[in-house]
């Protein structure tokens, strides 16, 4: 297995291209009888019963970027290259950098659904798995790469990675409040399955460059539930103790359960008139994992390494060295099995409303609001929509969106009649042409799904 600081360095300068977003596709919030509204809100009912295409029901995938490919890969003498290329100059790469920059990918499979009319309302029952990856870095890390000793000093804090992945059964339930015309409430209980979490804070790093030696002051903490996984460790003679250079399970381990939790949705619709008000918290719950893992540098710490120096002649070469030494930056110390941990689910908060236009009822108009609080991945945006069912088995809405990850044009198409389900839709269409005119997309998000009504 490869050392897991390598991986979590390289992440953090590849893949800042993208970042979190949502498990569920926005787009079909509004769109009437899509048929996974109720992932969305667990007020939603769907207009039939309907069994889902085993893992084929509901596949959702999205990532999202501070940062276009483009601003990361470039194309020098037609050949694609790493910003880190020398030949690409230090102000066109630093220009798009933020201060901060995040990574993300999450991915929503659904094994096998089922929803029903029964006990005075709708029902579903889900099984599924979800995945949630986050890496955060500071521009400065880009900084350094491009500027070296030509600046003396180096703020890297903040380089996060986190990833928590879980299988789920959900019962979800909604129905009308007779004693107040027009609510419509419902709820849902997961029954959670861990199957692995990690937790990296890489909360400082700061470094003083010399031509000769570099001094660095170094602050981290890592968590990790995966099966039989265990540090690996080396010695450093200069500080005469062993830090951890990566990890591997053991060539015997596998993953599994690895923990066990619980998580609710619950939602709300109000119609009044011509508007519908809606309001959802998503994966509201925790997950407590057994058998973890903890390297930590036991709080701030100071030493000096001349393991890291650029030599401009052979930069490419300084570069692989840094990224292949970068457990020795921090210098993580193996505390072993610290035992069970709980981690908080990502919770989604959805405020809507939506309009029928009086003049051609098939046709409504949406806004909403959502908001993912996941720590220092957290994100919101807001949707305008139009949404149509013109005839009973065809619905579809486009929208336009704004956001922490900038603007966003989305849409779904809903196809449905008796025996058979198909949609397709997109949160992130749009795309920012690349250098050479090749348009590369860092914001993107697939929901497809094939059901059965009945």
């Amino acid at each position: 297995m490869k050392k897991i600081t390598r991986a979590i360095a390289f992440c953090g300068i590849m893949a800042t291209t993208l970042a979190a977003t949502a498990q569920n596709t926005n787009s079909g919030y509004f769109v009437d009888n899509y048929t996974y509204r109720f992932q969305l809100n667990p007020a939603y009912e769907n207009d039939k019963s309907f069994v889902s295409l085993p893992a084929l029901g509901n596949f959702n995938m999205g990532t999202n970027g501070t940062l276009n490919l483009t601003d990361v890969l470039y194309v020098h003498n037609g050949k694609t290259v790493l910003f880190s290329n020398p030949n690409i100059p230090t102000a066109e790469v630093l220009k798009n950098i933020g201060d901060k920059n995040t990574l993300g990918f999450n991915i929503r499979e659904t094994i096998l659904t089922a929803g029903f009319k029964a006990l005075g309302g709708y029902n579903t029952i889900s099984i599924g798995a979800r995945a949630d990856v986050g890496v955060s870095t500071p521009g400065s890390l880009f900084r350094l790469v491009k500027e070296g000793i030509s600046n003396k000093t180096y703020d890297l804090s903040n380089i996060n990675a986190n990833a928590m992945g879980y299988a789920e059964i959900a019962l979800n339930h909604s129905h009308d409040i007779k004693a107040v015309p027009g609510l419509r409430v419902g709820a849902a209980v997961k029954f959670l399955v861990g199957m692995a979490s990690v937790d990296a804070r890489f909360n400082k790093a700061d470094l003083t460059l010399g031509t000769d030696e570099w001094t660095v002051t170094s602050d981290a903490d890592v968590y990790v539930n995966l099966g039989k996984f265990q540090f690996k460790q080396k010695y450093n003679d200069k500080t005469d103790r062993y830090y951890v250079s990566g990890g591997d399970m053991d060539g015997n381990g596998s993953i599994g359960p690895n923990g066990f939790g619980v998580g609710f949705d619950l939602g709300a619709t109000y119609k009044w008139n011509d508007f519908t008000f809606s309001l959802a918290a998503l994966d509201l719950g925790f997950i407590s994992f057994s058998d973890t893992k903890y390297a930590t540098t036991n709080g701030p710490q100071t030493f000096n390494t001349d393991e890291h120096i650029f030599y401009p002649s052979d930069f490419d070469s300084s570069w692989d060295d840094f990224i292949g030494d970068f457990d020795k930056l921090y210098q993580l110390e193996d505390r072993g099995n610290i035992g069970s941990r709980s981690r908080s689910l990502a919770t989604t908060v959805n405020v809507g409303v939506e309009y029928a236009f009086p003049l051609y009822r098939k046709l409504t108009f949406g806004a909403l609001s959502s908001t993912r609080i996941n720590g220092k991945y957290t994100w919101t945006e807001a949707r305008i929509s139009a949404n149509v069912r013109p005839v009973k088995c065809l619905s579809a809405g486009v929208n336009f969106g704004v956001g922490t990850y900038g603007v966003a044009f989305g849409w779904l198409v809903n196809f449905s009649t008796t025996g058979f389900n198909l949609f397709l839709g997109m949160d992130n269409t749009h795309c920012k042409l690349a250098k050479q005119g090749v348009p590369l997309n860092s914001n993107m998000n697939v929901n497809l799904g094939i059901n059965f009504p009945f």
